[in-house]
Order: structure tokens, then sequence, then C-alpha cells
């Protein structure tokens, strides 16, 4: 219903509003969208930032899902082209809708020459290996819960959870069930340049997601763009997309298991080989030099140009 409501209103919004094109963020404002183009004759453009329709909070709800699912396919049919974030979900939408699709992935700029905060400066303890995972989607199914528990079986090493998302409240349980508060460090969302203080001084960044649905499978999250700017190695689970940019520039290693002990061996392994994460450090300079806005937007503004 609140969705429905949302939908409604954005209707009404848009088709009032002074504007020469309309874009649609994701598939939950893309129907009003649609049909206010069609109804004033102005172009749209469809950006989806996910396969929405695969995301863990509808698999489950059959009903919602399907309605969803309607709405892509009515739209999406009568459309001839949009934008997603990386090459598999692009493949997915064409097989289906035989759209043209367009990727354009979410980069962050060259962060450039800048005076860091000092581990003393931030609070952070400066005997202590540091670990990272950051967003404002540290959801369900995407691993930070198992590495919070990871943390009972390292010693010297802090685990800093920057964020926030559905996941967090359950965090936040299992550090005080399990006595973690002295190992695991729990920062609220902040801004961006704020974040990357903290994570530029990580020894690794993780992304764990899980193989649990479609959207997850071929994510390819914004975090794993910013341990590269940041200078930091990835530790990862081996999901196709973020798979294929650490083996290409050989920045990071992989878990093999979400089974807490088994993760730790994995992450103490890879911090006791010394050489490996000064090759993967180096290597860190060529993937940002290719992995930029300034090189993406350039994917983005030649697509918009045709609305011209």
């Amino acid at each position: 219903m609140f969705y429905a409501e949302f939908n409604m209103r954005l209707f009404f919004l848009l088709l009032f509003s002074k504007c020469n094109l309309l874009v649609s963020n994701d598939l939950d404002t893309l129907l009003p969208n649609f049909i206010v183009s069609r109804i004033r004759s102005i172009p749209m453009a469809y950006d989806s930032h996910e396969y929405y329709t695969e995301t863990p909070e509808l698999v489950n709800r059959r009903f919602v899902q399907r309605v969803w699912k309607t709405i892509e396919r009515f739209v999406l049919s009568r459309m001839e082209s949009m934008i997603t974030v990386n090459e598999s979900i692009a493949s997915l939408f064409r097989q289906k809708y035989g759209i043209e699709v367009v990727v354009v992935r979410n980069i962050p700029p060259s962060l450039g020459q800048r005076s860091l905060k000092t581990r003393s400066d931030l609070g952070l303890p400066e005997n202590k290996k540091l670990l990272v995972i950051q967003g404002s989607g540290i959801n369900i199914e995407r691993g930070a819960e198992e590495l919070v528990l990871v943390m009972q079986y390292l010693d010297n090493v802090l685990l800093l959870v920057i964020g926030s998302g559905d996941a967090m409240p359950v965090i936040r349980k299992l550090v005080a069930l399990h006595q973690l508060e002295e190992k695991v460090m729990i920062l609220p969302k902040m801004d961006y340049n704020s974040m990357m203080c903290y994570t530029q001084h990580a020894d690794f960044g993780f992304t764990l997601d899980k193989d649990t649905n479609l959207n997850y499978r071929f994510s390819l999250p914004n975090k794993l763009f910013d341990y590269i700017h940041a200078g930091i190695p990835v530790i990862a689970t081996p999901l196709a997309e973020i798979k294929a940019i650490i083996d290409r520039y050989q920045i990071g290693g992989f878990i093999d298991s979400h089974e807490p002990e088994k993760m730790a061996g994995t992450i103490r392994n890879y911090l006791n080989q010394p050489e490996l994460i000064m090759t993967w450090k180096k290597n860190l300079s060529f993937a940002i030099q290719a992995l930029n806005w300034e090189n993406e937007e350039k994917v983005l503004l030649k697509y918009y140009s045709r609305f011209r």
C-alpha cells in the first residue's frame, strides 16, 4: 500500500511538472514515469540500479513479486533502451525484453591528493590490524553478521562496521551477545569523505554478498569501488561481477565459506602474507586509473545525448 500511494502521488507530481526528460530510478518509480511520458509525449530514461524483482525482500513474497514483474514486463516491452549497473544484469534484461541496455557502473571519482586523518584523529588503535565493511545497504544475506562472528577467532584485529541497513540491529545484538565490544567498532552512516577517512586505514575491505538470489548473484556493490579508491585490498565472495574485477586487476582474495571459523582461517592466512598484500596494493593503483567516474561518466553522457 505504501508503494501504491507513492506511485499515485508521483504520477500527479510528474503530470504537472515542467520538464523535458523523465528519468525513472529503479522499478519502484517506473510505472508513473512511463504513463506520464506517454500522456505528455516526453522522452523517458530508465536507470535500474539492481535486479529489483529478485531482491531478497521480494523473493519470498510471491504476490508482491508478481506485481512488480508485471509492471516491469508491461513497461520494458514497450521501451527501446535503458541503463543498468553491470553486464550480468544487462544480459538478463536483453534476453527477457530484447531491449538495448547501456551499462554505467556506480564508480566514485578519483580521490586525488588529500590530507588524511591519522588513526589517532579517528580514535583507532595504532597497533591492530583493521578490517572494514561499509555502506548504506548492510542488509540481510550480505555476510556482515558472519563477519562479526569471525572476530571471536581473530586476535589483535579490529572490525569497523560503517553505515546502515536492516542487518545493523542483528549486528549490535551479536556484538553484545558474544562480548565483542573490544573487537568490533560500529559507526553510523556518514558523509562519503568522512567514511573514506576510516576506510583508507583498513588492511582489508569486505564485500560478502551471498548467492541466495539473482540480485545478489549479479551484484556489483559500491563498496568494492570504495575499497579500490581507498587503496585497500578486497576480500570477497566469488560472485561473477565482483570476481571478474578482483581477478582482472589482482587486488584481493576470496572466501569459500560463510562459516565464521573457516572465514577466520582464510583472513588469518591472508594477513600473514605481507608480500601478497604488497602486490595487491601496487595493483590497486592500476585499478584506480581504469575504474573511476571520470571514465564512466562518458558512457552516461553519451547515452543522455540521444535525448537532446
